[in-house]
């Protein structure tokens, strides 16, 4: 866990991050037990496992999926080049590390606004040149096609995914709709969206505004929960992969998983493939 005088250093190299308000990405690092955290994103954190105690199964079925589907794209998918939207704090499994396994060529695109996030990132990553790091609002679908760091590194002649985990039911946008089209205009036929969405699966209503009400004192106050209709909805023009939308743990499981299990991760997942 980053002690005081390393949250002291890095607020001093990454000047411009908001450090008086938890940050969702930074809180999600912490469940993870990760160190790129401050005391307010672990007090947040804590407060939210006390609110509603399958928080941090919420996270680690999220990041188990992502696991999963990215495997399922760079091989039984061939897709080899990805769009990380809202990616946040490196972790172990990071996007580029499960594709290059397959495929050790891949390209991916990080995206993210938090600043904490991208810089850890860019420690990570160092040179590779075939990776990158934008800084940059994800409801912004053209500011992040144009960037460099996207549109210098990926082709989008050919497929890419487009990976939205976590990050449509914080965007401003309540449908969402709207901003996954941006993106799915910019990609061709066997290009692939893959999502997941904070859902109602095990959580109380009391649970769900309590959650909000703690999101509101953060820098992303918007949480969106979906259906499994809602989350279809997401998709036109796309083929929804087997099992389409369903409790994420559900999607594809390494070993069977029982439905109480899975819903306590209160998380709905889906890929889809682009059609011509």
């Amino acid at each position: 866990m980053t002690d005081e005088t390393g949250e002291v250093e890095l607020a001093a190299e990454v000047s411009h991050a908001d450090l008086t308000r938890p940050n969702i990405a930074r809180m999600y690092d912490y469940l993870l037990g990760g160190s790129a955290n401050f005391e307010v994103d672990r007090q947040a954190a804590d407060h939210a496992l006390a609110l509603v105690p399958t928080e941090r199964d919420y996270s680690y079925t999220n990041r188990s999926f992502l696991g999963r589907a990215v495997r399922y794209l760079a091989t039984e998918a061939g897709i080899d080049q990805f769009l990380d939207l809202g990616s946040g704090v490196p972790t172990v499994g990071n996007v580029h590390e499960i594709a290059r396994e397959h495929c050790p060529h891949a390209k991916v695109a990080y995206v993210d606004w938090e600043p904490i996030a991208c810089h850890h990132a860019r420690h990570l990553l160092g040179d590779d040149p075939q990776v990158s790091v934008t800084e940059l609002d994800v409801s912004d679908a053209e500011a992040v096609l144009r960037a460099p760091g996207v549109a210098d590194l990926l082709d989008f002649s050919k497929p890419v995914a487009v990976l939205a985990f976590g990050i449509l039911d914080l965007v401003p946008d309540p449908d969402g709709a709207a901003l996954v089209e941006r993106y799915r205009d910019a990609c061709v036929p066997g290009s692939a969206l893959a999502v997941s969405n904070n859902a109602q699966l095990s959580r109380t209503d009391t649970e769900i505004e309590a959650l909000r009400s703690l999101l509101a004192g953060t820098s992303t106050p918007h949480l969106h929960i979906r259906t499994p209709d809602e989350v279809e909805a997401l998709f036109p023009g796309y083929t929804l992969v087997t099992p389409g939308v369903v409790a994420a743990a559900h999607w594809r499981p390494d070993t069977p998983v029982k439905d109480e299990e899975a819903n306590k991760g209160n998380v709905l997942g889906a890929v889809g493939i682009l059609r011509t």
